[in-house]
């Protein structure tokens, strides 16, 4: 069997146990030996991360420091243009080549909302979808004609996953950690403790850079 590797985008600001500790479960779970953590590139007209590219991606490197699990790819936000998740997926398949299995981790919210993506029914051509658990969302699809599509392409054997490069999609069962970035910088804001939720270099780097300050 091929090594799987997947990959695991977001704004993280900042990142916290709610994307690492489920991510390690699914790593676990489906044999995953490599997960890049990709860093979104913001567009303009979007509400602007608090923290830069530059220290979203310190703070990656402060949480991942000994975690052989994770490495961190900045090629979203090198760009100036807004980063399409199938254009992503698309540079990494030409360098990666057409016979490694990648696999491509969402959040359940993501899965429900993936007809809102730029050309979603490409990204199983390209890679597997991984899907972490959430709280309080659905499990079921919003349209019958999308829980069918993702009844047609549900793996149940997870070698299904390193087997073929591409084309599957795996419900995780993973931790619920009912954490957000959102909350992390409002308690921030309120000089309240976020010990709990992110790892103790990544607090250590917020508060060396004064972030989420008023």
């Amino acid at each position: 069997m091929s090594e799987l590797h997947a990959l695991f985008g977001g704004t993280f600001d900042p990142i916290h146990f709610g994307h690492l500790r489920p991510v390690e479960a699914l790593a676990q779970q489906t044999g995953l030996q490599k997960v890049t953590l990709l860093p979104n590139n913001v567009p303009p007209h979007r509400p602007q991360p608090e923290a830069s590219a530059t220290q979203r991606v310190a703070m990656l490197r402060c949480a991942i420091a000994g975690l052989p699990l994770f490495d961190i790819d900045t090629r979203e936000l090198e760009r100036d243009t807004p980063s399409w998740t199938v254009t992503t997926l698309e540079n990494l398949r030409a360098e990666r080549g057409a016979q490694q299995p990648l696999g491509f981790i969402i959040g359940q919210d993501s899965l429900l909302n993936l007809p809102k993506w730029h050309r979603w029914q490409d990204l199983l051509s390209l890679c597997h979808l991984l899907v972490c658990q959430r709280p309080g969302y659905p499990t079921r699809m919003s349209s019958p004609e999308m829980q069918r599509w993702l009844d047609q392409h549900l793996a149940h054997d997870v070698k299904q996953l390193h087997l073929q490069p591409a084309g599957h999609i795996w419900l995780a069962e993973t931790p619920l950690y009912d954490i957000s970035a959102t909350e992390i910088r409002r308690r921030r804001h309120h000089n309240q403790s976020c010990d709990a939720l992110l790892p103790a270099a990544v607090i250590d780097y917020i508060d060396r850079a004064g972030l989420y300050r008023d």
